[in-house]
């Protein structure tokens, strides 16, 4: 698979310089959307063709406005196009998962006639090896009519069969001109990220004003071609950045700003749609740095670290050609909870981990090992009898913090029939509740923190309140003690 997918990269670079000289700079202006292509399609890092490469969609929108018709060096801006992207076309014949289709605007009604900003057609839709199609389809087309971006692009939207999380929907928009309908590209690209379609076209404007870098700000990198050095320039940049490698790295940086965190799940989540891209364990490669990722750089990402409490960064967008650095705050300490001495009352105790006077709930950690938390303030609830508080608990970094608590006694309760009663702990002459006996049972043995108790007990069979019977006793670590209810 890694080879032919480079001969495929190889043969199609080579079909895009066969055009004479004198029209080069303008059809590389062209070239450097399919490029686009390759790039995002064709140049992931090689440990990603380990697993099956998903399905693509490319949708061609083509300019056909009369502005098509212009001669441009020693050329018609429209024949050098039609001529390049069949050439292109030609060489992403037997291109595996892909799938082609063609979207024209400013073919149907004549400018003279006033703007139709409404002209747009898809001439032909997606399928597998219709390269020849869309061929054919270019060669019959008569630039004619007004340049509506933005309202293609919407429509756009409707060319692509419904997404399912498992295929690449890319636009490769050809245009010599600006939005000339009072259209919002930039809003219509957000429209389309929304449905999963990706819309980053490198954008080189030839000899036009700042109006066409501004017209696509948002949606792709603008270069001006003014003449044909600096367009010359502008095609090393871009064939840079189509054959180099995109990669990323995460910097899960600790209190001191140094990328030393590690071993935690990452999710990769589109921005737009928020369907799942990738998981990744983080990982300290052996040379001591973040590990590299394969990342797709057609795609916005929103990223969550699942540290407790978990890490979130948004509007993540990679820059082809480089090694993309993605840093995240996420220094951590460990938390231990400890028995003093071992029991089998509370071998399957677990507490509840919060963040300082918040409600949520971050973990339930139970007494064995240690769990890694993001360094600051946090309260423990402890579901013995009675419950154990324990709030502003300090973890910092790199630091284990431990928490003991004593181990319990054991308590019997015995009555002589059943009964109505509770049990309480007794703080400063407070009674407060631990616990209700069971109306049922004559017999109750409960495991219960050190501390003095006391019992609120009445027989069932009595239906007076004089009849209550109150017992006070005192539990000890590690001892038991049996409580008499007559």
């Amino acid at each position: 698979m890694k080879l032919e997918i480079r001969k495929f990269i190889i043969r199609l670079l080579l079909n895009l310089f066969r055009g004479k000289s004198t029209t080069r700079t303008f059809n590389f202006q062209l070239s450097t959307f399919i490029l686009l292509f390759s790039l995002s399609s064709f140049t992931l890092p090689l440990s990603s063709f380990a697993q099956e490469a998903p399905l693509t969609r490319i949708l061609f929108i083509y300019d056909a406005s009369n502005s098509m018709n212009a001669k441009w060096q020693t050329g018609v801006k429209h024949k050098i196009a039609e001529k390049l992207l069949t050439q292109t076309l030609d060489s992403l014949k037997g291109a595996p998962n892909l799938e082609l289709a063609l979207r024209v605007y400013g073919h149907q009604s004549y400018y003279k006639n006033g703007q139709d900003c409404e002209d747009t057609e898809l001439m032909v839709p997606f399928a597998p090896n219709n390269n020849d199609k869309i061929s054919e389809t270019l060669h019959k087309i008569d630039p004619k009519g007004t340049t509506l971006i933005a309202y293609s692009l919407e429509q756009a939207a409707n060319d692509f069969p419904p997404y399912n999380g498992k295929v690449r929907n890319i636009i490769i928009l050809i245009t010599d001109g600006i939005e000339e309908c009072n259209g919002d590209p930039c809003a219509i690209s957000l429209a389309l990220e929304s449905k999963g379609i990706t819309l980053k076209p490198f954008v080189i404007g030839v000899g036009l004003d700042v109006k066409f870098a501004k017209t696509f700000d948002c949606v792709g990198t603008y270069y001006d071609a003014a003449d044909e050095e600096t367009f010359k320039n502008v095609i090393n940049i871009v064939i840079s950045q189509a054959m180099n490698t995109t990669t990323a790295q995460v910097n899960l940086l600790d209190k001191n700003g140094l990328p030393n965190e590690t071993n935690v799940n990452m999710t990769f989540y589109n921005h737009y749609t928020q369907n799942i891209e990738y998981n990744y364990i983080h990982t300290i490669n052996h040379k001591g740095n973040p590990d590299t990722l394969p990342l797709d750089v057609a795609i916005t990402y929103d990223m969550v670290v699942h540290t407790i409490p978990q890490v979130r960064k948004d509007s993540i967008v990679l820059t082809a050609g480089i090694h993309n650095i993605i840093a995240a705050e996420t220094p951590q300490g460990r938390l231990e909870l400890k028995l003093s001495g071992n029991t089998t009352q509370y071998k399957n105790l677990q507490a509840i981990i919060r963040q300082n006077d918040k409600c949520e709930t971050l973990n339930m950690q139970g007494f064995v090992g240690t769990e890694k938390y993001l360094v600051g303030t946090y309260d423990i609830e402890i579901p013995t009898l009675p419950r154990i508080f324990i709030e502003d608990i300090k973890i910092t970094q790199s630091a284990t913090t431990i928490i003991e608590i004593p181990k319990p006694g054991i308590a019997t309760f015995l009555a002589p029939n059943t009964g109505y009663g509770s049990l309480y702990i007794e703080n400063n002459g407070i009674l407060e509740w631990v616990y209700n006996f069971k109306d049922n049972m004559t017999r109750e043995t409960i495991a219960l923190q050190p501390g003095h108790y006391k019992v609120i007990w009445r027989p069932r069979s009595s239906k007076e309140s004089i009849f209550t019977i109150e017992r006070a006793f005192e539990v000890k670590s590690g001892s038991s003690t049996q409580v008499k209810l007559f």
